[in-house]
C-alpha cells in the first residue's frame, strides 16, 4: 500500500511539474538588434586623422554635405543621450538565457560596460494575446550612479517582424523623447523611423525614416526636421547606393527647387541623370 501511494504521489508530482513547464511555453522572440539603429555609414566618410578623404575634398561636395548634415543630427541623439540603452539592448542578444517570472513574462538580466562605466540592465518581455510588451530597466552604481528606472519600452509582433520603441530622456528627465518604428524585410531590418516626441521643443515631430529598396540607389532617408537657423521645418529626401556611395538629395527649402541634386562615388557634386 505504501509503495502504491509513493508511486501515485510521484506520478502526480511529475504531472504538476510537466504542466507548469508547459504553461511557461517558450520565451518571446527578441526584436532584432538593428531595430534601434539607422545606417549612417555613407555620411561619415573620413580618413584616420578625422578629415574627409582626398577624393571628397577635390571638388565641391555641397550636395552630399547637406544630406550628411541633416542625417547626422539624428545620429547625435542616439550616440549621446541614448547610447547606454541602445547598447544595452544590443547586448541582450548575447545573453540568451532568460528566466521565466510569472504572468507570461520573461526576464534577461546582465551587466553592461560602456566607456569604463558599468550598468545593470534588466529587460522583460511579456507575451500578450496579440503582441509582446518590452521594458528595459537600467541602473548605475558608483560616481554619477542612479537607481533602476524604465529607460525604454516597446511592443513587437510575436514573430519579431515589426514593432515600436519609446525612449525616455534620462533618469533625471523621465519624459518621452524618441519613438522608433521598425519593420523587418526579408531577413534583416528594412525600415527604421525615428520621431522626436519631447514636448516643449521646436524639434518635436521631426523625424527621419531609413529604408532599403531594390534598384541602383538602394537606400533612402525621408527627413522632416526643424531648422534652428531658418526657424522652419525642412522636408528632405535622400537616396544613395550602399555599394558605390553615389546618391542624390532634394529639398525645396534648401535649394529653392524640387529637383534632385546629385553626388558621385567620391561625394563630389555632379549633374543628375534623368530618372
Amino acid at each position: 500500500m505504501k509503495r502504491y501511494i509513493f508511486v501515485l504521489f510521484t506520478l502526480l508530482a511529475l504531472t504538476v511539474f510537466s504542466g507548469c513547464k508547459k504553461d511557461k511555453g517558450e520565451p518571446p522572440v527578441l526584436p532584432p538588434a538593428g531595430s534601434m539603429t539607422i545606417d549612417f555609414r555613407n555620411f561619415e566618410v573620413k580618413t584616420k586623422d578625422g578629415s574627409l578623404s582626398s577624393g571628397v575634398k577635390a571638388n565641391p561636395i555641397t550636395n552630399w554635405q547637406f544630406a550628411a548634415g541633416t542625417a547626422l543630427i539624428w545620429k547625435a541623439i542616439i550616440a549621446t543621450t541614448l547610447a547606454v540603452p541602445v547598447y544595452s539592448f544590443q547586448l541582450v542578444h548575447q545573453n540568451n538565457t532568460p528566466v521565466y517570472l510569472d504572468d507570461n513574462t520573461w526576464q534577461w538580466k546582465y551587466s553592461v560596460s560602456l566607456l569604463n562605466v558599468t550598468y545593470s540592465a534588466r529587460l522583460t518581455g511579456q507575451i500578450l494575446a496579440d503582441d509582446v510588451r518590452w521594458k528595459m530597466f537600467i541602473s548605475r552604481e558608483g560616481a554619477g550612479g542612479f537607481e533602476e528606472f524604465l529607460w525604454f519600452e516597446g511592443v513587437s509582433e510575436k514573430d519579431g517582424s515589426q514593432g515600436q520603441w519609446t525612449f525616455y530622456e534620462s533618469h533625471l528627465e523621465k519624459v518621452p523623447v524618441l519613438q522608433i518604428d521598425w519593420a523587418v524585410t526579408g531577413n534583416k531590418v528594412g525600415q527604421v523611423k525615428y520621431t522626436y516626441i519631447k514636448t516643449g521643443n521646436p524639434f518635436k515631430d521631426s523625424y527621419i525614416k531609413f529604408g532599403l529598396v531594390t534598384g541602383e540607389l538602394d537606400a533612402f532617408y525621408e527627413i522632416h526636421f526643424y531648422n534652428t537657423t531658418s526657424l522652419q521645418f525642412y522636408d528632405v529626401d535622400v537616396q544613395w547606393s550602399t555599394t558605390t556611395n553615389n546618391g542624390r538629395v532634394r529639398c525645396q527649402a534648401q535649394f529653392g527647387d524640387t529637383d534632385w541634386h546629385c553626388w558621385d562615388s567620391h561625394f563630389s557634386n555632379v549633374s543628375c541623370t534623368k530618372d
